[in-house]
């Protein structure tokens, strides 16, 4: 891949956690799952009563037949290594690897000489995950790699919604209309990757703007907000539905290796979410990795959505 001088920045559940604990106008409840969300308080499983003028509701994703999906799924092993294992840029993709369950890659991720992410992510069909045998397959990569293992330091693992088809009015007429609804239970992420935390920072930026707020007022602001913003993504959402309905499970990597190759500010934008009509045009361009007839078929979004409600 060679290395590029983007940044590339992090953060753990733990190291959030840390910095919440921090600001003194915060208290954080750990383990209380909540049983009832009203606009103006919130009821714990325990039958404890949480008073406010603006509760927001950012509980993970929620399927609805309004939107239709792949999966991105993976396993990461933080591990202490014996010896330096001598990565010094964190490696996005290696997907020399064996193609398992859909398109599989590897992403690396150093902390120190020793300290080392290694993550197995795989785009698939089906939210399924065999964390025992993702966890073998990476200690065989790092084997492989002569990297011994003194210690597993950390286990991370999740299953990534990815966006095929969506209907966002519908979507958001399925949830509350004056409890306001952030994060995935949004549907707001990235289509492509998965990753949620840049429009986490937008809709909290967007929180602070309307502040102090009430639970109604604060909903339709992030609800026109999200809607307004989905618009943007329809690009890539057809990508998607291009590698997950056009190309073959085993072809995938083909398409994202060619797109790997374009240029890194491209790169950038679209990890951003910020494509500009030329980027489209270039990824789009040149040799379709997927069969011609396939990728037609993929090109409206309409008829993703509709069989789901059948």
């Amino acid at each position: 891949m060679g290395h590029h001088p983007s940044g590339y920045a992090s953060l753990t559940s733990a190291s959030l956690r840390d910095a919440i604990k921090r600001l003194p106008n915060v208290q954080l409840r750990l383990n209380s799952p909540v049983a009832i969300l009203n606009p103006e308080n919130a009821i714990l499983g325990d039958g404890t009563l949480v008073e406010a003028d603006c509760v927001i509701d950012a509980r993970g994703f929620r399927p609805s037949s309004a939107i239709a999906l792949g999966y991105q799924k993976f396993v990461g092993l933080e591990i202490e290594t014996a010896a330096a294992h001598g990565v010094v840029s964190p490696v996005i993709m290696d997907a020399s690897v064996s193609q398992l369950d859909g398109y599989r890659f590897i992403y690396l991720l150093p902390f120190s000489s020793t300290r080392i992410l290694i993550e197995d992510t795989r785009y698939s069909d089906g939210r399924d995950l065999d964390g025992g045998e993702i966890e073998a397959a990476i200690l065989n990569y790092a084997r492989l790699k002569r990297w011994a293992v003194a210690e597993v330091v950390r286990r991370e693992t999740g299953v990534l919604p990815i966006t095929l088809a969506y209907d966002a009015e519908k979507f958001w007429g399925q949830a509350p209309q004056e409890v306001p609804q952030a994060g995935m239970r949004a549907a707001l992420f990235h289509p492509t990757t998965g990753y949620s935390l840049p429009d986490a920072v937008r809709v909290a930026n967007l929180v602070a703007e309307s502040w102090p707020v009430n639970s109604a007022t604060l909903a339709k602001k992030i609800r026109s907000y999200a809607l307004q913003w989905q618009q943007g993504q329809r690009f890539y959402r057809l990508l998607n539905r291009m590698l997950f309905r056009a190309a073959q499970p085993e072809r995938r990597h083909l398409v994202l290796q060619r797109f790997y190759r374009l240029d890194q500010s491209l790169i950038e934008r679209f990890y951003a979410g910020q494509s500009t009509a030329a980027d489209k045009a270039r990824i789009l361009t040149g040799k379709p990795p997927v069969p011609i007839h396939k990728a037609i078929a993929c090109l409206r979004e309409a008829p993703f959505l509709s069989k789901e409600d059948a």
